[in-house]
């Protein structure tokens, strides 16, 4: 029999790899000869470079940047050296976490987004995968271009800045100085969201509120955005305001596409493309999935659902092993989950179930005894 294990990390609990090595000891103890397959999982949002870094054999590398306030932070990306790949989170150097309640929508940086990058490009990497969530910035990657050698000028030929105030400003632009690496890297950007840059379902109106963005500056900054895409077109000639994920974080998703060419695509694919899912189902006969809280938003096309599709494409059942579960979860049996269960065996407190040793065992038990259930009628 072959098993191929996808399960999201338990947050607090275990990473990815824990988990499912947990369950691939469980199922070893009932039978040695199974082949199991353990694979990273995540949807492209937090958690995902631990995921795959771990997954495919990578190594967390830390670099000192410009935060989205300009101020120093500690950003960490992964890099898999045999692909040159490195694969980031933009929240890492400029996410909403770490501005806390000092939203500054028109001073906020994407800068130290395109520090990560040159970093990486400086230690050998030309394929980026990068999660572009929980951005506390509406600058429209002004400020990683501008760190990746891009000059924004002034009419009077002067930079404007690197933040959201400065785009209204922006009047050319300069290539001179690009770091020239980039012509020979490749970028895919984890993007689950399809607004266009500008407009009432664009980037200032549907995310900067949350970003400190007020009813009294949207409008200005939303022209600002537009003003910005006008002048990018007029540059370079291309025009992806009105794309599909043009308005991710702020604008940095038309920054990827406009500048850096860049293919936006959903983080679940683009994870289970990385890790060459769809290879390791092939003859699988049982996929194991799961995550923290199984519930009705994990059947709305979270992780462990896009897992369940593409085992149910290469003819596998598929199980769901969960540190909880809560009402509405049995939409996940729709949604093509066969079966799911909680791996609490006792009663306990929370700290408890999220202690990382207590989790680990929970979790191989379970697995050893749905997977002698499974043997049983096999």
């Amino acid at each position: 029999m072959k098993v191929v294990i996808a399960i999201d990390s338990l947050k607090g609990s275990m990473t990815s790899m824990e988990a499912g090595r947990a369950i691939k000891e469980g199922i070893l103890t009932v039978d040695p000869s199974t082949e199991v397959i353990v694979k990273p999982l995540a949807d492209g949002g937090e958690g995902t470079t631990e995921a795959l870094a771990e997954g495919l054999g990578g190594e967390m590398i830390h670099v000192n940047v410009h935060g989205p306030l300009e101020n120093p932070v500690d950003a960490a990306y992964g890099m898999i050296s045999e692909s040159k790949t490195a694969i980031m989170e933009m929240a890492a150097a400029a996410g909403i976490i770490i501005v806390g309640k000092d939203l500054r929508p028109l001073d906020a940086t994407t800068y130290g987004v395109g520090e990560m990058i040159k970093d990486a490009i400086a230690k050998g990497c030309r394929n980026f995968i990068i999660g572009i969530g929980g951005s506390a910035t509406n600058d429209c990657g002004i400020g990683m271009l501008t760190a990746l050698g891009w000059e924004f000028l002034d009419k009077d030929g002067n930079p404007v800045g690197i933040g959201a105030g400065a785009l209204k400003d922006v009047a050319s632009v300069k290539c001179d100085k690009v770091v020239p690496e980039l012509t020979e890297c490749n970028f895919k950007i984890a993007c689950d969201v399809t607004n266009p840059l500008c407009g009432t379902t664009g980037a200032t109106y549907i995310y900067g509120p949350q970003k400190g963005v007020t009813v009294e500056m949207r409008d200005a900054l939303d022209a600002d955005l537009a003003h910005f895409a006008d002048v990018t077109k007029a540059a370079l000639g291309t025009d992806f305001a009105e794309s599909e994920g043009a308005g991710a974080a702020g604008g940095l998703g038309f920054a990827f596409l406009s500048y850096l060419k860049a293919d936006l695509q959903p983080g679940i694919d683009l994870v289970l493309d990385a890790v060459e899912m769809e290879k390791a189902m092939e003859g699988a006969d049982l996929v194991i999935t799961g995550e923290g809280r199984l519930d009705e938003q994990t059947a709305m096309g979270k992780g462990p659902v896009g897992i369940a599709k593409l085992g149910k494409k290469h003819g596998a059942k598929t199980v769901a092993l969960a540190g909880a579960l809560k009402d509405g979860c049995e939409a996940c049996n729709d949604a093509g989950i066969d079966a799911y269960f909680p791996i609490i065996r006792r009663i306990m407190t929370l700290d408890e179930a999220m202690d990382g040793a207590i989790a680990k065992v929970n979790m191989t038990k379970t697995a050893e005894q749905v997977f002698r259930l499974i043997k049983a009628f096999c």
